[in-house]
């Protein structure tokens, strides 16, 4: 039977911005069959007026879906509230510039869910993504690991593609992330990267298409790393490949997935980091990350990932100034 039974939980979810980001999203949700309820909430009711009505027209193609506009008051009950609210990333603008604009929006958001009494997941994709996660923990007073970004989750995915593409095989047969800031401190996590079970390094031996591996792979890491800058100097901004991201991580949330994910995560001490939010291998869960994966990193990357949670701990005391 294909009837919900009375015992599972009603998968109600909020999303806060009814922009670009949050409408693609809402429209990747409702065809996955994920969720039950979802709730569009903006400052500008005109635009969630319009963005649902041009969802629930679509309903006759995907599962049954109750999608509606909504208030503060749908945060109380709901499994998952994820926020893309905030200033868009302009042309030649970086994620960490956005601070201070986006800061006190989600700040404020994080503030209000709390006080509305939820006991779900706050899912941070604003811009940019890792400091506000800190932002939106600090004031938000939940426990660490229900207040989780978006992170590198899209990064990884592009890395992927990019790898997948230049060695000719299935994205699918390709694991591999990329880990610290979402913006210009990441960097490729090469020692986890396999290729049908294999470590790339050894791959490329029996591929044998690449004589100066090296530099393929500082290209490879370079196009990821640019591909956003490159998509919003083309049209604006990002939002199909960040909206089914998200849809990846919310079957981990509302279905128990338990997947690996590189979501920004709170470190207190992993890695030998503290008091920053940043991307590493978290088993995401229905209570957010249920446990961070703290894996022995080359030594190189280990060094490149505190570098990038220092440059994000500059950001985030920069509040302060």
């Amino acid at each position: 039977m294909n009837a919900k039974r009375e015992s599972e939980p009603h998968r109600k979810v909020v999303v806060v911005g009814a922009g670009s980001v949050g409408a693609t999203y809402c429209y990747a949700l409702a065809q996955s069959g994920l969720a039950d309820e979802i709730v569009l909430i903006d400052r500008n009711e005109e635009l969630v007026k319009g963005q649902v009505l041009d969802l629930v027209h679509g309903q006759p193609f995907f599962p049954m879906v109750d999608i509606r506009g909504g208030s503060e008051k749908d945060y109380a009950d709901a499994q998952l509230v994820v926020i893309t609210a905030g200033a868009a990333q302009k042309p030649g603008e970086t994620r960490l510039q956005l601070l201070k604009k986006n800061a006190d929006i989600v700040g404020g958001i994080a503030e209000t869910i709390s006080r509305q009494g939820c006991q779900g997941v706050m899912l941070i994709v604003s811009n940019p993504v890792d400091v506000l996660t800190y932002v939106a923990l600090k004031r938000s007073g939940w426990e660490s690991g229900r207040v989780i970004g978006s992170g590198t989750v899209l990064d990884s995915a592009r890395f992927r593609h990019i790898l997948g593409k230049h060695c000719d095989v299935d994205v699918h047969n390709v694991h591999a992330y990329f880990l610290g800031e979402h913006g210009d401190s990441e960097f490729a996590a090469w020692s986890m990267t396999h290729i049908a079970g294999i470590p790339v390094g050894e791959y490329c031996k029996v591929c044998g298409k690449c004589p100066g591996w090296q530099k393929e792979r500082e290209m490879i890491e370079k196009q990821v790393r640019e591909s956003a800058y490159h998509i919003i100097n083309s049209k604006g901004s990002t939002y199909f490949a960040v909206g089914l991201a998200l849809v990846k991580i919310t079957a981990s949330i509302l279905r128990k997935q338990k997947s690996v994910l590189t979501v920004s995560s709170y470190l207190d001490g992993e890695f030998g980091i503290k008091d920053v939010c940043l991307s590493v291998p978290s088993i995401v869960s229905d209570n957010g990350i249920e446990k961070i994966i703290d894996h022995k990193l080359a030594d190189d990357e280990l060094t490149l990932l505190r570098h990038s949670a220092s440059v994000l701990r500059q950001a985030i005391d920069s509040l302060n100034h």
